[in-house]
Formats: C-alpha cells, sequence, structure tokens
C-alpha cells in the first residue's frame, strides 16, 4: 500500500498569521501519525512564510514515522539537512520567490549540480528523492544521478482529471513504467485529493508514497483531521 505523508506547511500559515504557537505545529504532527499518516512532509522556505528552520529541527524529536524534507538545496538547506538526518530529503527545484513548487527538475541542465547534492545526502544515510514532471529524457537523467526516487509533479493530472481520467493518467503511468524501468523508485504530489487520489493510485501499482498538504488541510476544516486522515487512507487501499 501507498504511504501517506501529510504536509503541515498550511497549520503553519495559520500559526504564522496571528504569531504565538496557535496551532501547535508539533502537536499537529503527533496527532497526524496517531491517526494514521505514515510521514510528516515540511518544505520551509528562505523567507520561513510558513515552516520556520526552527520547526525543522523541532520536529526531528517528534516526528516517529518518515520524516521528509522538501526544498531547493541552497547551501542553508543542505547544511539543515545533514544536520537533522530525516528519512528523506525532496530536492525541488523553485527560488524563494515561488509561492508553491510548481515544476521539475531539468536533470538534464543540472545533471552536475545534483549528482553532487545528493551524493552528500546518500552517504549520511539519508534518501533522496527529485520533483519531476513526466518527460522520459528527464526521468532518465534523474537516475543517473543518483537520486532514489523521483516525485511526480501530479497538478496536470488533476487539472484534467474531471474530464478526461485516462487521459490525464496516461503520462504518470508511462513515467512510472519508465522509473521502474530505471530502478528508481516513485513518490507523487500536488493537488492530489479526495476526488482524484483513489483512480491515480489504482493505476500506477509502484507508487511507494503521495505527500498532500493543501487539500487534506482544507478538508480537515469540515471532517476534521482524524476522520480526513483516515479518509485519505483509504483512498490509497487497492
Amino acid at each position: 500500500m501507498c504511504k501517506l505523508s501529510v504536509n503541515i506547511n498550511k497549520i503553519a500559515t495559520l500559526r504564522n498569521a496571528r504569531g504565538g504557537n496557535i496551532p501547535n505545529l508539533l502537536q499537529v504532527a503527533k496527532h497526524c501519525e496517531e491517526f494514521g499518516a505514515q510521514g510528516i512532509t515540511i518544505h520551509p522556505r528562505p523567507d520561513e512564510r510558513h515552516i520556520r528552520y526552527q520547526d525543522a529541527y523541532d520536529l526531528k524529536s517528534v516526528v516517529s514515522t518518515e520524516f521528509n524534507i522538501e526544498g531547493y538545496p541552497s547551501a542553508a538547506f543542505i547544511e539543515m539537512v545533514l544536520k537533522i538526518k530525516p528519512e528523506q530529503v525532496t530536492l525541488v527545484p523553485d527560488g524563494p520567490d515561488v509561492l508553491t513548487s510548481n515544476a521539475g527538475w531539468d536533470t538534464v541542465k543540472h545533471a552536475r549540480f545534483l549528482k553532487d547534492t545528493i551524493s552528500l545526502f546518500k552517504k549520511e544515510g539519508i534518501r533522496t528523492s527529485l520533483f519531476m514532471e513526466c518527460n522520459n529524457d528527464l526521468i532518465k537523467a534523474a537516475a543517473n544521478t543518483g537520486t532514489d526516487r523521483i516525485e511526480l509533479y501530479t497538478e496536470d493530472y488533476a487539472t484534467m482529471y474531471k474530464s478526461n481520467p485516462a487521459k490525464a493518467i496516461a503520462p504518470y503511468k508511462a513515467a512510472a513504467q519508465l522509473a521502474e524501468k530505471e530502478g528508481v523508485g516513485l513518490n507523487a504530489g500536488h493537488d492530489l485529493n479526495l476526488e482524484n487520489l483513489r483512480y491515480f493510485s489504482q493505476q500506477i501499482p509502484t507508487l511507494l508514497e503521495v505527500s498532500i498538504g493543501h487539500a487534506l488541510i482544507a478538508d480537515a476544516l469540515y471532517f476534521g483531521l482524524e476522520n480526513t486522515i483516515q479518509q485519505y487512507l483509504r483512498q490509497l487501499e487497492s
């Protein structure tokens, strides 16, 4: 069964809106795990507009499942990850001015940089993943960087799903098959939700993990956090 990692960035956004410590980010992370989440994802950005770098350090002693830290591999980010040693680091290509991750790596153009960066993490036993689009040449190049996994950027799938599910999933199925052939594990994330998640996971049996934040936290406003996490887990059942 594919694992569900809950991205708690939006909890930090709500906390930061008023200052103080409500909602308590660490307590929410604990509750997500208690309610069934198999991982916690964060994406600290340089401006700390949601997750702060200190949150990443604090969460290390709290998260008992899989801790996944996403981000652009700047010097400061690399230093932080090497100190914390999460189970997984997901590298994204966006700079500090980007609202949300909306493009994958050009693994041909940045091949040397990615290979060198990934080697730093792998020496410390940290699993690596690269945020990717469904491009065969770039997926092949990703495999050559030494990354353990790729995370497919799923906004295009989510946008097309309502009108044509089969057409929406087709490039992702092809990308998954190629990743398997290249010996690279598969994660996915971005705009996956209760409406489109089950079909995605059923069509891609090699999927190892999904990272979901915005939709899941929004659903929790209506259904409650525990109920929402359970609903997402049911979507991932085969």
